[in-house]
């Protein structure tokens, strides 16, 4: 029996052929005009970080293959080294628009309707842009993300203290959508955007309609005990059970990747290049 597209398995590793296609153009391989040529290709090097990414080793503890004379290939200061340099060079979002653009060339997003949501990641140690949030009862960070109707992340996303509330974070999320969106090609007049209550505020209604965009949110009573006066806002409760098959299968399948389940990294800027290359890993799922 075939499986469906859209639920294929999570890719953890790329072929050579993959790699080229899908990665290769994004990355500054970093090399001089002098010295010797790398004894590693970049291909290896990648799947290198996939791998901890994937298994959550830390970095000394990845399992290097040995060359001819018994060795490791590679340290694994030089991968690590080679992972910041890909990110400060913003080579870690073009991967991810690279996936996004190929998903509209080969007609796989379905755009009229945007689910999103928030997610949050316990610190197991101190670093910066963290947060204690007595919802969760844990310290971290948390996320604001948006996928379509097939579970594919269109928009980077938002991230912010655990402790920050998630319905102004919307209104930052919106503006990275519509730039991503006019980059491949696309027109989101008349998207219906599904959220949970919590999103539920004049503002934000107001930040999706100025895109031409409709909101789906449901009303949030805020310890009402009788209903809002007024007009009754659009809102349909088939979307929004959507959902629970759309953004929150996303999150589930970010929980694959062990490196993700709980933040070991002090700095947040390499934690959120790997929450990065995570996404577009589920995004290359049609292809791997």
């Amino acid at each position: 029996m075939t499986r469906n597209p859209c639920w294929r398995a999570i890719p953890t590793e790329l072929s050579v052929e993959q790699f080229e296609h899908f990665v290769l153009p994004h990355l500054d391989n970093g090399r001089g005009r002098r010295g010797p040529p790398p004894s590693l290709s970049l291909h290896k090097i990648f799947n290198y970080v996939l791998q901890a990414l994937h298994m959550g080793y830390q970095w000394k503890m990845l399992p290097i293959s040995r060359n001819a004379n018994g060795l490791p290939e590679i340290h694994y200061t030089r991968i690590y080294r080679t992972f910041r340099r890909w990110h400060a060079a913003g080579c870690m979002d073009a991967i991810f628009a690279g996936s996004v653009s190929r998903l509209h060339d080969d007609k796989l997003l379905d755009l009229t309707i945007i689910h999103g949501d928030g997610t949050t990641t316990a610190a197991k140690k101190g670093g910066d842009n963290l947060g204690y949030s007595g919802h969760k009862h844990l310290k971290g960070d948390k996320v604001v993300a948006l996928c379509d109707r097939h579970c594919n992340v269109i928009a980077p996303f938002v991230a912010a203290a655990g402790n920050r509330n998630e319905s102004p974070l919307l209104r930052d999320a919106l503006p990275r959508l519509s730039q991503i969106v006019r980059a491949i090609g696309m027109d989101l007049q008349g998207t219906i955007v599904s959220l949970d209550d919590v999103y539920d505020c004049r503002a934000n209604r107001k930040a999706i309609f100025n895109r031409g965009m409709v909101p789906n949110i449901p009303a949030n009573p805020r310890g009402r005990k009788t209903s809002k006066r007024g007009r009754k806002r659009r809102f349909d409760p088939a979307i929004f059970e959507e959902r629970f098959r759309t953004i929150e299968r996303v999150f589930a399948w970010e929980d694959k990747f062990r490196r993700l389940l709980l933040r070991f990294e002090r700095i947040s800027d390499v934690h959120y290049a790997f929450k990065t290359l995570a996404y577009t890993m589920i995004n290359l799922r049609h292809y791997c």
